[in-house]
């Protein structure tokens, strides 16, 4: 397990290990206080790049010309492997079971026909925008969740970021210390070996012995006895990550904020519905999302679990069975923190004079109103920071309200 600065990756073995120190500055950078009402809130953003089909994660059931559009691939009310009721208009996949129990529990919500100000429908453009929190690509090399913890309201936030992954997501970079966390697909060195290799280091290299301490107690706080690093597939990696990650999280001295970056969904071919690539992936991120429940115990009645995407895809399949890049697509909104039991929708509809350019759902829910509510009610951060710092130039999306408990 490799533990590491984020915004200052070494190519050798040593400055690898030495960065493992930055987690035992954790001890000195303020902390999250304890509220008023005993409140200890975190917030996880998950991004999910490639662009995720909303309308087979959450269909519009009652839409009469969804079916037509989505072909092969559309969800059903009925019949094998239908889709879960929501309210009586949307249904979610099947693939998507926990995330349903939080939804029935009042602790998920969905946001739908949201998107970016991003139109072009790529990939690496419509990812800078939705991590960089400005209307545009290409302006700044920070993230917006990177500049939100630098607008936290003084001596009561904490300062720091975890960055789940091999690198930082661009959404958790900046000015804002941050640390990194990664698992790794090869076996964890036995316990014998790895302590003479520190009492090794401690003979010739105390600083880097330091680092190899505190690398080792990490590894063992986010993984754990019961979860040694292993390969797999894509819905195990999900998992491995989350359950990591939300044990660092749990942690009394842990960070409180943190990002992470699921990659593979775009699903221009062979996409499937109810079965199928994208019920996979979907099964990853519930597993995901269930495992950060779990792993945050009693934390999780004061987190919000954020999951959003660069845009959607278009609402019609083509011939491969698959869709195309397209526009509007779901946000989802999970954790004990979240007043849920909704879908949120302005609902544009998908008759052929009401798609986007003929082809895509029409966004009607800008994703900069969600996430400055989330961020003004869960983390108290001012309407004039998001507005002016957080996503710049953004003042006319006020905070979507009542997203909170």
């Amino acid at each position: 397990m490799d533990c590491c600065e984020s915004r200052s990756l070494s190519p050798t073995r040593r400055s690898l290990l030495l960065s493992g120190a930055a987690f035992a500055a954790w001890a000195y950078l303020p902390k999250f206080a304890q509220a008023a009402g005993g409140r200890d809130p975190r917030l996880i953003v998950v991004i999910l790049r490639g662009a995720l089909d909303g309308l087979a994660t959450v269909a519009p059931l009652g839409d009469p010309d969804y079916a037509g559009l989505h072909g092969s691939i559309a969800l059903s009310k009925d019949g094998p492997n239908a889709a879960q009721p929501l309210d009586g208009f949307f249904g979610l996949h099947p693939a998507m079971p926990e995330f349903a129990r939080m939804y029935r529990d009042n602790q998920a919500t969905i946001v739908h026909a949201v998107a970016t100000s991003y139109r072009e429908r790529s990939h690496f453009d419509g990812q800078d925008v939705l991590e960089s929190g400005y209307a545009g690509p290409g302006r700044v090399q920070s993230g917006w969740l990177n500049r939100a913890i630098e607008a936290l309201p003084r001596g009561e936030r904490v300062t720091s970021g975890l960055a789940v992954g091999p690198t930082t997501p661009l959404v958790l970079r900046g000015a804002a210390p941050t640390v990194g966390w990664a698992p790794v697909n090869l076996p964890n060195a036995a316990d014998d070996t790895a302590m003479r290799l520190l009492q090794l280091y401690q003979d010739r290299d105390p600083a880097l012995a330091t680092a190899l301490s505190q690398g080792l107690k990490l590894d063992k706080l986010a993984v754990g006895d019961d979860m040694k690093p292993k390969g797999g597939d894509a819905v195990t990696a999900m998992k491995q990550v989350a359950r990591g990650a939300a044990k660092l999280m749990a942690a009394d001295d842990g960070p409180r904020i943190a990002a992470l970056a699921f990659d593979g969904w775009d699903t221009h071919a062979q996409e499937g519905g109810p079965v199928g690539r994208l019920a996979q992936l979907l099964g990853g991120l519930d597993s995901a999302l269930a495992e950060f429940r779990n792993g945050l115990g009693p934390h999780w009645r004061d987190t919000v679990v954020v999951v959003a995407t660069e845009f959607g895809r278009t609402a019609k399949i083509n011939g491969t069975a698959g869709t195309d890049h397209g526009t509007g697509t779901i946000a989802l909104l999970a954790g004990g923190a979240v007043k849920g039991g909704r879908v949120l929708a302005d609902w544009p509809g998908l008759a052929n004079g009401k798609l986007y350019e003929g082809r895509d759902l029409k966004p009607t829910t800008d994703l900069r109103a969600v996430l400055k509510g989330v961020l003004h009610d869960h983390l108290g951060i001012s309407e004039r920071a998001l507005a002016e710092q957080v996503f710049p130039d953004s003042a006319l999306f006020k905070p979507a309200k009542g997203l909170i408990a």
